[in-house]
């Protein structure tokens, strides 16, 4: 995941909306958090470099889950957990398998509307796209009524159900992108303002769709709210879909998920005699209530399945005191494999700040962490799969986990980091979110340096990476990247770094080890993941989500029915 540039007039709206301090938003309680004091320790930059540099060697050949790079990378990944100090993490071994299954549709149709006494057909990929979730070699969708469900949502702690008073069974739900208060020029409101929450992510829409029962749920697009163009979905939603192997083959999941073009979205509002724009304000109020179309919608297409597998790597350094409670550290070690090739006819993405330096990171962390010595609670160190192909490998792990959710304090993730220079700060994603800002916090006092809230908390950056998984199912998480105000430069300075990384290296051939690249400049951001990780797991306290956030009352419930964990 990489929290591409926005066009530097929202960039300046949405850096001007941002509150002021730590990360935003105050963390409350947070002089109950028993936050040990921790020193900083001398990271092996070396090392990082090294790791970074031989994962993103040609000879690995992009990290492709399923291929002989993959077959490299976790062989030297086991050789440097081993040298690191750590011991094999899943009961033994050092290896979770992760068994995937692409899908891949074919043959498709239009989308067929019929009600009203009218008819009309939307073009695949022009005017709509869809996919299933199901493990099955058709789907026939006939004739499924149209519900508009507003923003999709069900949030008891918001006193929000957008699919209140209706039986979605065999139905399609209309949906629309992002969630009630995106409009906002701040950051403030019963969804967070400006910031999407989970709830305005399209992977929360679709579960929810599934969860109600439905045949099919489309989400509307709209090009701002939803922070990418109608090219990015056609581009995604038109090829193989890969999944976590699921015990049921994704049975519970619905029918067809899919997107509308705005315009086609527009046209089939009309038609069943709606303003869409209207509707959407109405979407906005509390106590919106679903709206019947009166249209219905039939398709049919087949799908290819292809099986395969991979594996997450796990190490673990044991608790003195608590070896039952666990801090977790990931970073995925895939990229992409073979890809369009440059200028130069160079076809490998060889992924080295995207993700071969965070998982050099973590190597170089587990290093310093077992030389400092056990700490209370246990220390793990994941390297995770198939993340660009959808958060794959982290949603197997926390979906079937080796360590019980309820047992894990919490975490960071490192993923993409840009390796440019000590900065006077850190950027924060998701930030304001946990009482894991109140440790972040201690340890920036510590550094004298500050943190920048996420400058485009409209895109939702904290539900795209692998943390993310955890953090669904209640696991507090930290992501912290790199600095953006370089002591050499400024923020113009960083800016630039990044722009420069976007748009010449990002998911390209290009994205390839440099042997000018001073790891050494990294030792400040090195030793605040460090301190981070130590506090957490010298610390007797349980760090929940702040009151009011949307994963809140799933650790709770996870907490209340624990043994011996939160």
């Amino acid at each position: 995941m990489l929290r591409l540039f926005l066009p530097a007039t929202a960039a300046l709206l949405l850096a001007g909306c941002a509150t002021t301090g730590t990360t935003g938003t105050a963390t409350p309680h947070a002089a109950a958090l028993d936050i040990p004091d921790v020193a900083p320790v001398p990271i092996d930059t070396d090392l990082m470099r090294e790791v970074t540099k031989t994962l993103s060697s040609d000879e690995y050949e992009g990290r492709f889950p399923g291929t002989a790079g993959e077959t490299k990378t976790l062989d030297y990944l086991v050789s440097q957990f081993t040298a690191a100090g750590l011991q094999p993490g899943n009961k033994g071994s050092w290896f979770q398998d992760v068994p995937l299954v692409e899908i891949t549709g074919r043959d498709f149709g239009a989308l067929k509307v019929s009600g009203k006494g009218l008819e009309m057909a939307l073009a695949h990929g022009g005017e709509w796209v869809g996919v299933t979730y199901r493990e099955q070699p058709r789907v026939e969708l006939k004739d499924s009524e149209l519900v508009f469900v507003g923003y999709g949502i069900v949030a008891p702690e918001k006193g929000w159900n957008d699919y209140a008073g209706v039986d979605m069974r065999g139905k399609t739900a209309v949906i629309l992108v992002n969630d009630p208060d995106w409009m906002s020029d701040e950051l403030v409101g019963l969804f967070g303002g400006a910031a999407m929450t989970y709830y305005g992510r399209w992977t929360y829409k679709f579960e929810e769709a599934a969860r109600q029962g439905a045949a099919a749920a489309l989400i509307v697009h709209d090009t701002f709210p939803a922070s990418y163009g109608w090219n990015v979905v056609q581009d995604g939603w038109t090829g193989p879909q890969a999944f976590a192997e699921r015990a049921n083959g994704g049975a519970d999941q619905t029918l067809m998920n899919g997107w509308l073009q705005n315009d086609a979205a527009i046209r089939l509002m009309a038609t069943a005699g709606r303003d869409l724009k209207v509707v959407e304000g109405a979407a906005r109020e509390k106590g919106f209530r679903a709206v019947p179309l009166g249209l219905a919608i039939s398709t049919a297409f087949a799908n290819d399945i292809r099986r395969y597998s991979s594996r997450n790597v796990i190490g673990v350094l044991p608790g003195s005191e608590r070896p039952d409670e666990y801090v977790l550290h990931s970073a995925h070690w895939d990229h992409l494999g073979r890809c369009t090739p440059n200028d130069e006819g160079d076809d490998i993405c060889n992924g080295a700040i995207d993700n071969a330096a965070g998982v050099g990171a973590i190597v170089a962390l587990a290093k310093a962490q077992a030389q400092a010595g056990p700490a209370p609670r246990s220390m793990a160190f994941v390297a995770l799969t198939a993340e660009e192909q959808g958060l794959l490998g982290s949603e197997y792990l926390a979906a079937n986990p080796v360590f019980p959710l309820d047992h894990i304090v919490g975490g960071l993730n490192i993923d993409t980091p840009l390796l440019a220079g000590p900065a006077r700060d850190v950027s924060v994603v998701g930030g304001g979110k946990s009482q894991l800002d109140a440790f972040l916090a201690r340890v920036l006092e510590k550094q004298g340096r500050s943190a920048t809230p996420d400058q485009s908390p409209q895109a939702g950056f904290y539900y795209r990476s692998d943390h993310f998984s955890f953090a669904k199912r209640g696991v507090p998480m930290l992501y912290v990247e790199g600095g953006e105000d370089f002591v050499d430069g400024g923020r113009a300075a960083g800016a630039a770094r990044q722009e420069r990384y976007t748009l010449n290296a990002y998911h390209g051939p290009n994205d390839e080890f440099d042997p000018d690249w001073d790891f050494s400049s990294t030792r400040q951001d090195m030793e605040l993941y460090y301190m981070l990780g130590r506090m957490m797991a010298e610390s007797t306290a349980w760090p929940n989500w702040n009151p009011g956030d949307e994963f809140r009352r799933i650790r709770d419930a996870s907490c209340k029915n624990t043994k011996g964990g939160c």
